[in-house]
């Protein structure tokens, strides 16, 4: 056979092979308003830097008629390509061949692209769309899962991993996702639980719809499972473009440094969005817009526990974390779940290199049963730790109020916050100045004439003592009142100086977290 003749041979082998299940297996996936597996690499990356590896892979089955069955590249795509210019290493699973289900050889293809990128020290981005183990392949199945979850652990603060849920994802296989660090979902498309509403009817008698149990946007809002939630697949694409550009390639490198721009001062201005009534909400989405370069700020889990926000900027075109309670929801307070978003985020950007800037306004922790009885003990203490452990720059700014441990959780001098700035109106006390003067002076406001007058005194006199950046200013807690428009300048100077931060952590072999 002439080099032309087997030329030839190999295209038609591709050929097939890229036809994944068919053309009427692609015709049902296309009407379910899904993209193909190729399709949506090639949607995501650089035009022409995908090169795909293992087409020809074949699945090892045996039993139950297996070896009679074609599948080809054994339902996943693997490959490498770029994302504005930066390498990505990335695996599709093909819901037309065998409903990407994954089998042995499957798994192996995926486990081979994920070693591909810890060796190579570059991102991992997985597209789920699976119909889950290959029960006809039994135990092989489940270990290839393992070998999976094995990888995303390894992986862990090394490389970015991102998951990407673009169809069913579930039993066993929502822990891949669940190990990685940012997971995105597509409204009515995206669909992650560890048991189906057919189980889940048949054990328990509760009814409920796969999107009601584990639609995109119960992940977003209610579970946290998700961090990215979009309308539609390319939308889902652009925001994992615009991650990428935030992040570094792996925790031996920075995140690439953009041209700086000013924040755009017109539409974000520190004095216009913030209230000077110490009680009324704003959002402070626009104090971090107008601090930022070009007042571009990327939100991670928006939709989840808003009581805190949480997400990347830049400041003098580097890479910055924002952690920020938002005063318009429940008055900026922690409790179980801004805890823990916050804490996994400080995490995320304590092993990649990159500052954290607190932005501190709240009332303390949220009491109550239903949060005692949730755990907020423990959960509360995950931000504590993950603040206590992060070695990058931190840099805390106090708008408002802190109160109690709530002050203490959001980066304090205390957690080794390296410079702690203040704003005139900052509020720092054991508690609000209504409650302590309630307790302080009950003797006083319960055997006065006029209580309610004298009740109004001794808050006066409290605020005056105590609810004021000065005490702490005094005790060193706080190294500078600053005014709110100088914020941006000092942030700058502080992570200047603080680039070649050095800390001496204890001689262990980890820590143990609240988890």
């Amino acid at each position: 056979m002439s080099l032309k003749q087997k030329t030839n041979e190999l295209k038609k082998r591709m050929q097939e092979a890229l036809l994944g299940g068919g053309v009427k297996a692609i015709e049902k996936q296309v009407a379910m308003g899904k993209m193909t597996a190729r399709e949506r690499i090639i949607a995501l990356v650089d035009e022409g830097s995908f090169h795909e590896y293992d087409l020809f892979v074949e699945h090892t089955g045996k039993d139950f008629d297996m070896d009679k069955k074609h599948l080809p590249g054994d339902g996943v795509v693997t490959g490498t390509g770029s994302i504005s210019g930066h390498p990505v290493c990335i695996f599709a699973q093909d819901f037309t061949v065998a409903g990407g289900s994954l089998g042995l050889m499957h798994a192996r293809k995926i486990t081979k692209i994920m070693d591909h990128a810890m060796k190579l020290q570059i991102p991992l981005i997985g597209i789920n769309d699976s119909g889950g183990a290959r029960i006809q392949e039994g135990v092989n199945s489940l270990a290839g899962y393992g070998e999976i979850f094995f990888r995303n652990t390894q992986s862990s603060g090394v490389i970015p991993q991102i998951s990407v849920i673009l169809g069913p994802c579930a039993g066993g296989a929502v822990y891949s996702p669940a190990l990685t660090d940012f997971v995105f979902v597509v409204e009515n498309i995206s669909k992650m639980f560890i048991t189906g509403p057919e189980v889940i009817k048949s054990v328990l008698g509760e009814q409920i719809s796969m999107e009601e149990l584990g639609g995109a946007r119960v992940h977003s809002e209610i579970t946290g499972n998700a961090h990215f939630y979009a309308l539609n697949e390319l939308e889902c694409f652009e925001q994992i473009k615009r991650l990428v550009s935030f992040i570094p390639w792996n925790n031996a490198k920075k995140a690439e440094a953009f041209p700086t721009k000013p924040p755009k001062s017109k539409l974000y201005n520190i004095n216009k969005f913030f209230p000077t009534d110490p009680k009324q909400p704003y959002d402070v989405r626009n104090i971090i817009k107008a601090i930022s370069d070009d007042s571009d700020f990327f939100e991670v889990q928006e939709l989840f526990a808003p009581n805190i926000i949480i997400g990347f900027g830049r400041l003098k075109g580097e890479t910055i974390g924002f952690v920020a309670n938002q005063p318009l929801v429940l008055a900026g307070v922690l409790d179980v779940d801004s805890s823990d978003k916050a804490a996994r985020f400080i995490r995320y950007c304590d092993a990649f290199s990159i500052p954290l800037v607190t932005l501190v306004d709240l009332p303390g922790y949220l009491p109550g049963v239903d949060q005692e009885h949730a755990g907020v003990i423990r959960h509360g203490a995950k931000m504590l730790y993950a603040y206590s452990e992060a070695s990058v720059p931190k840099i805390t700014i106090i708008l408002r109020k802190a109160y109690g441990g709530g002050y203490i959780a959001m980066c304090s001098r205390h957690l080794r916050a390296d410079f702690v700035f203040a704003w005139p109106t900052a509020e720092i006390a054991v508690m609000g100045p209504e409650g302590a003067a309630n307790i302080i002076f009950r003797n006083e406001i319960k055997n006065a004439e006029n209580p309610e007058e004298m009740r109004k005194q001794k808050v006066a006199e409290y605020k005056e003592k105590f609810a004021n950046p000065y005490v702490a200013a005094a005790n060193g807690y706080v190294d500078a009142v600053i005014a709110p428009e100088d914020t941006r300048h000092f942030l700058i100077h502080a992570l200047e100086i603080s680039t070649h931060k050095n800390v001496m952590i204890p001689h262990k072999k980890h820590g143990i977290p609240p988890f």
